[in-house]
Order: C-alpha cells, then structure tokens, then sequence
C-alpha cells in the first residue's frame, strides 16, 4: 500500500519542481552541437543549471493548458548567459552535505576507473580467484551451531553390566553434570533405542534461558566432556564410551546423532575390525575431532555351543532342532497375547531362570529325537565360553562398521572427512571393502552437489530473463560478472564472525545473488537509455551511474537494516539467522562499491568487443545459424501439419 500511494506521490512532486542552481563550478554546461543536448535537464538537475521547463521524456518545453493563468517568459539559454541568475534557496536532497561528498567522490573514482579499465579487471580475476581458497580455509557443516539450552551425554559401560550398575554410574555422572553453571535439570535414560541395551545410556541436560546464564552451550558442553567424563574415563580406563552432543533436530542415524559417521564394509569381519581399528586411532589424532568411536563393539560375554554332528546323526537329532530349542528355550518365542483392560502383553515361552543362567543348565535341556524320544544336549553339544562383537551391522548383504565423531566449536565436517579419505588412501585398504558416508557427513555431500546445481541453473535462468529483457547476448555477460564478485566478501564475513557455510549460509548466498544483480541492472538499464537518446558513450556510463548511485544506496541501506535483527539476534534459532543474516549483510556491504566501478567497466569493454570485427563475424555466424534453424523448424512443421491434415 505504502508502495502505490507514497511513491507516486513523490514522483509527481519531484516531476513539478523546477530546477534548483548549485553553487559555481558545481556541473558543465553540455557544448553546443553536442548529441547529448537533448538530456541537458537532466543533467542540469543534477548539475544544478538553470533551463526551461522541459519534458523530461521527449526534451519538448512544456505548453501552458489553456484556461490557466500563463507563466513567466522563460529566457533562453543565450540569455541565460548574459543575464544573473538569481540563487534559490529551496535545493533537492541530492544537493545536501551528505550526499554531495559521495557523489563527488563516486564520480572521481568513475572516471579513473573508466580511464584505467584493466586496473579494475586485474582487481576483479584476483578477487575472484580469492574464492578457491577462502572456501577451502572456511569451515563447512551441514548445519550452524544453535544454543538450544539442552543437550545430551552418551554413555556406554562395560559389555556384560546390569542395568542396576549403569544406573547407579549415570546417576553420579548426572549428580556431577548439575554441579556446572547453568544446568537446572538432568533425566538419566537407560536401555532406550531399538536395541534396549542395558548397558546403553543417555542423560538429557536442561539449560538456564540464554539471557539467564554467563556460558554459551558449547562451553557448557565442553566443560561436561572434559571435567566430568574425563574422571569417569580415568576411573575406568578402555571400558567407557562416551560423547557430548546436541539433540538431534534432523536424525542422523546411527546409535547417536554425530557429526561424523564414516562407514567401511566389507566381506571379512575380522580384516573389517583391523581396518576400523587403524581408522579409528587414526581418526582420533584429528584436532578438530571429539568423541570418537567406532559402532563394532567386542568383548559380550557369550556362550558358544558346538555341536557333535556324528553324535547327533547316531541319535537320531537333526541339527535343526536343536537350534530351534535353543532358540525357544534360551531367547523365548511369542506364542500368544494376554489382555487387562486396555493394556495387552505379549506371551513368550522360554526355560526358567535357573536353566538359562550357567551351562549346567543348558546342558540338562531337551531336544526330540526320532529314534529314542528325548535326548538332553550334554549328549550332543559341548559349551565354551568366549567374547564376541555386541552387534554386526549389515548393509547390501556385507557388513559394515561405522566410525563415529563430533567436531569442535568452529571445526568443519568437510575437513575431517577429507583426512579421513586421506587415511584410507594410506592403508591400502583391500578393493573388496568400501568405504562411504552416512548420516550428516551424507547429507552435507549432497546438500553440495545440490547447492553447485542450484547456482549452476540460477545463473542459466537469470541469463535467459535478462537476454529476453536487454534483447542482448552481452548485457546479460556483464550482470551476471558481478555475483562471483560478492562470494569472497561473504566468505570473510563469515570468517570474521566465527560463522560456517552451511545449508542456511547456501540460501543467504543466492539471496546476495539476486541483490548484487538488481543494482547491476539498473546501472545497465540507465545507461542504455540515456545512448539511446544520443548521449555518447562516456558520458552516459557516468551520468547514468550518478543517476543511479542514491537508489542502490537507497536499498543497500534498507536491505542491511533489515537484516541486522538476524545478525544481532539471541536465543534459539540464532544461530541459524545469523548463518544467513551475516553473509548478507557483509557480502553486500563490502562487495558494493567494487561492483559499482566493476559493471561500468566491463560494460564499456563489452561495447567495444561488440563492434569489434571478429565479434561481428561471430554475430553474423550465430544468426545464419539461428536462420537455417528456423527454416528448417518451418519446413518440418509445415510437412507434419499437412501429413495431419490428409490424414
């Protein structure tokens, strides 16, 4: 609303308002013969030159309505000359202290510029080489860190413990987790998950509000790994296995939510065990990596049954059945269901306690036999104990062993995964095993690959828009050079405040994108308008980029404080309003005023390229092609249309 009332408002007061004088020396008076003379209101309003009243769009002097009172006789510009003029006081806010410095200044630095153009080209390749390696240094995370007030502890005890004994390890580690600044609340969770390991925990942590507390989360984070897990970890050495983290807000699959998960897989569980062994100890001399470890646990207690085959067939007991008597008798079979009320449970059938609990009671189990009716396993199996993985993960029938890590505050997931391809190229790990990503380390690649394709059909699309516009092959070129130049200053923004480049940090960059290519276009636009109403070159690129220098302020300006709440903002969700807030504001501010000098260079470069001879014989080529293409579609359709026709 305030666009279609406000604006056309103004519009028509500034249209009405005569000319006002700036003080001498301020402008030129445009030589006479010049083509340009017929744009010499426009320039005197800026200039501040006196003339008649004239149409700004076809430069006629304006004709009194009849009915209306006739005005004063304005004199010519002979007169104009011979005659004093007497100063007004009433001027145009492109005459005050503030922006005539800018202009002035703007206008200095045009003309050197247009005066040394490959200057400004050699600045333009530099700083768009210097994209490489600001995106190599940066770190890159499939999403920012966010201060949430929460966060969780993993813990994993000794294979073979009690739930009893884990609980009462949480409980103290929770005790110690309360004592830290800022922790209100703790609630210990054990045998969670879809394994519901006994041995398997988690403690959920509840923070103070941001605003209540001197300590972000990280450093509360931080503080729980190393003063209350590293004593636990010294009290029982190689037996715990922990990690601090945030909750997940999108799964990353996985036992946890971690930042890292690198999968290798393979045929062979033992050469398997050897490689994720050396991948890990390898993966823990990382500095940015916290929290490493590995998803193939060893050491379950376990009773391992071997079976007398010749004693069995003698017996008449099929192999067969004495797994499946084990398996009920051992591990229990849902055979029914039992309601109460609402509630139903399921009914499973197993030995009692006593029979499951040593090998002597294994051995006094029963199977049926088909010659002498039962026969008790002490007669067919011998018992040992041993140790064994506490679960074998499969994927596409092999078996696979997942790598687990978190990364620092500030690290980059992209770093780590990269050392970790490295480590892999260093064992000369056997062809039948692969290696590959899961989880975030996944969703970071593809969000990558993703976000390049984005870009890629954003530039196509926005030639396309801008060709059919212009009616031009090499407006669009000179447009489209200025994104690449805003990439580096939003990489060091984001540098600077400690920022990554993320899914959110993507969307910010096409955001900087779209506005670095509007001022571009009214740079461009302007200028045309003004050669198409006889102004030669030089002139039009500099007057045009006056014209349009308090515009593209205009919406600097407003899109910066408009941003600047995501910048400065505070509480959850910040983290990622900063991700997108920083980029755009630190891209488009430091990136402006390279981007004003740059597209009325590369627009002049492009012009002369254009009426070059070999661009004409390019041209020329391009439209015989274009030519015969069209016949040809012609003819072709023509030919179908009539087979259709007769048919």
């Amino acid at each position: 609303l305030v666009s279609f009332t406000l604006t056309p408002m103004l519009a028509a007061r500034l249209i009405k308002r005569e000319a006002d004088p700036l003080p001498a020396g301020t402008g030129s008076e445009p030589a006479e013969g010049n083509a340009s003379a017929a744009l010499a209101d426009e320039s005197r309003v800026v200039a501040g030159e006196e003339g008649p009243e004239r149409n700004v769009f076809d430069g006629e002097p304006v004709v009194p309505e009849e009915g209306l009172p006739p005005q004063e006789a304005t004199p010519s510009a002979g007169e104009l000359k011979s005659q004093p003029v007497a100063p007004k006081t009433e001027r145009t806010s492109k005459e005050s202290r503030f922006y005539r410095p800018i202009d002035r200044t703007y206008t200095m630095m045009l003309k050197w510029s247009m005066h040394h153009r490959w200057v400004v080209v050699l600045l333009c390749v530099i700083v768009i080489l210097s994209i490489v390696p600001l995106f190599m240094f940066v770190g890159k995370n499939f999403l920012p860190v966010d201060d949430q007030s929460q966060f969780e502890i993993n813990v994993r005890t000794p294979e073979g413990n009690t739930l009893p004994a884990t609980s009462t390890l949480l409980e103290r580690i929770a005790a110690d987790v309360r004592q830290l600044p800022g922790v209100t609340d703790t609630l210990v969770t054990v045998g969670g998950g879809q394994q519901q390991l006994v041995n398997n925990a988690s403690i959920y942590v509840r923070l103070q509000p941001i605003k209540e507390r001197s300590l972000t989360q990280d450093q509360i984070m931080g503080r729980a790994r190393e003063e209350v897990l590293a004593k636990y970890l010294k009290q029982y050495p190689d037996q715990l296995r922990t990690s601090v983290q945030q909750l997940a807000a999108i799964s990353g699959g996985g036992f946890r939510n971690a930042d890292i998960q690198f999968v290798i897989g393979g045929p062979d569980l033992q050469r398997l065990t050897k490689y994720s062994e050396e991948l890990l100890a390898k993966m823990k001399t990382i500095p940015d990596v916290v929290d490493a470890d590995s998803t193939l646990i060893n050491g379950k207690p376990e009773l391992r049954v071997q079976i007398h085959r010749e004693q069995a067939a003698d017996l008449g007991v099929r192999v067969g059945d004495i797994a499946q008597a084990l398996n009920t008798l051992v591990a229990g079979q849902k055979v029914s269901t039992f309601n109460a009320g609402t509630d139903q449970y399921d009914v499973r059938v197993r030995a009692t306690g006593e029979f499951r609990a040593s090998v002597e009671g294994l051995k006094r189990m029963i199977v049926p036999s088909s010659k002498i009716g039962w026969v008790s396993l002490d007669n067919l199996v011998s018992v040992e104990e041993g140790a064994g993985p506490s679960a074998i993960d499969r994927l596409n029938r092999q078996r696979q062993v997942t790598l687990l890590a978190n990364v620092k505050p500030g690290g980059s997931q992209a770093a780590v995964i990269s050392r970790m391809n490295e480590f892999v190229k260093e064992l000369n790990v056997d062809p039948a095993y692969k290696t590959g990503l899961a989880g975030r380390s996944k969703e970071l690649g593809r969000a990558g690959y993703y976000f390049g394709l984005a870009f890629l059909l954003s530039f196509i699309f926005m030639y396309m828009v801008l060709a059919a516009q212009f009616e031009s092959f090499i407006h669009p070129i000179t447009i489209l050079l200025t994104l690449p130049l805003a990439i580096p200053f939003g990489i060091v923004s984001l540098l600077v405040t400690g920022q990554t480049v993320n899914i959110f940090s993507g969307l910010g960059l096409l955001l900087l994108f779209g506005v670095v290519k509007k001022n571009a276009i009214l740079q461009i636009d302007h200028t045309n308008e003004l050669r198409a109403r006889g102004m030669d070159r030089f002139d039009a690129v500099i007057q045009a980029n006056r014209d349009r220098l308090r515009p593209i302020l205009m919406t600097t300006i407003a899109l910066v404080a408009g941003m600047m709440p995501l910048v400065l903002s505070s509480g959850p969700g910040a983290g990622t309003n900063r991700s997108i807030g920083v980029l755009v504001v630190g891209g488009q501010s430091l990136c402006l005023l390279l981007t004003l000098l740059a597209v009325p260079v590369f627009y002049s470069l492009f012009d002369d390229l254009a009426r070059s001879r070999i661009f004409a014989h390019i041209g020329h080529a391009f439209s015989g092609s274009f030519a015969w293409a069209r016949r040809k579609t012609a003819t072709a359709t023509a030919s179908l249309f009539s087979v259709i026709t007769k048919q």
